[in-house]
């Protein structure tokens, strides 16, 4: 759980990460994947995750990978296309968006949103226009029921950020902190958006 204890991801991301902490203590933390993830939840929030799932999956850009990441089911950028890794760990993927259940209800974390303040502003918008009440924390949807959540924003929210631009607003966040301005986190970085590139290349979906 280095994550979560990491030191550079700023106020905002601190306390996210801090909430996050909490929720994950009330998940299944047992799983290793995430069909024994779901598997282990009641019917009805088994039901609703697995929807908001195939929303998010179904409009995944290429160069990211899905698993579980700190207790809750995750999408994010694999060491293989961004080997620098989350906090610059090698072993930590960097997390895009994460989707859990928890004693309160369920929640989505747009870890994107950090460091891409125009998308939090442009999903807040679109939430509005959905008619959809919109229950967000620093960077987090909570919702009781599937019928709560603007299902087809959060689709479009995931649809709108490569995993390029995601590395580099990630990056961009980094600097700003002071944080990962070495020529080996540059060299790292480049080299992974050539990856991201040929990633997409080779795994170009057909448009819907």
């Amino acid at each position: 759980m280095a994550l979560l204890a990491s030191p550079d991801v700023g106020i905002r991301g601190r306390a996210l990460l801090k909430n996050r902490r909490i929720d994950t203590q009330r998940t299944n933390m047992t799983a290793s994947t995430v069909a024994q993830y779901l598997a282990a939840l009641p019917a009805d929030r088994r039901a609703a995750l697995s929807a908001v799932r195939k929303a998010i999956n179904e409009n995944l850009p290429d160069g990211y990978e899905e698993g579980m990441q700190f207790g809750m089911i995750g999408w994010y950028v694999p060491l293989s296309v961004y080997p620098a890794g989350y906090g610059e760990n090698p072993k930590v993927p960097l997390s895009f968006v994460a989707l859990a259940s928890q004693k309160s209800g369920m929640v989505l974390h747009f870890l994107c949103f950090y460091g891409h303040p125009t998308l939090s502003t442009w999903f807040t918008s679109e939430y509005k226009k959905s008619g959809k009440k919109l229950d967000m924390g620093k960077g987090c949807v909570r919702f009781k029921s599937l019928e709560d959540l603007a299902l087809d924003v959060v689709g479009r929210t995931v649809a709108r950020v490569s995993a390029e631009e995601h590395m580099a607003n990630y990056q961009a966040a980094r600097a700003l902190m002071g944080k990962g301005n070495s020529e080996k986190v540059r060299e790292r970085g480049s080299s992974a958006k050539k990856s991201a590139k040929k990633s997409a290349v080779k795994r170009a979906k057909p448009k819907k």
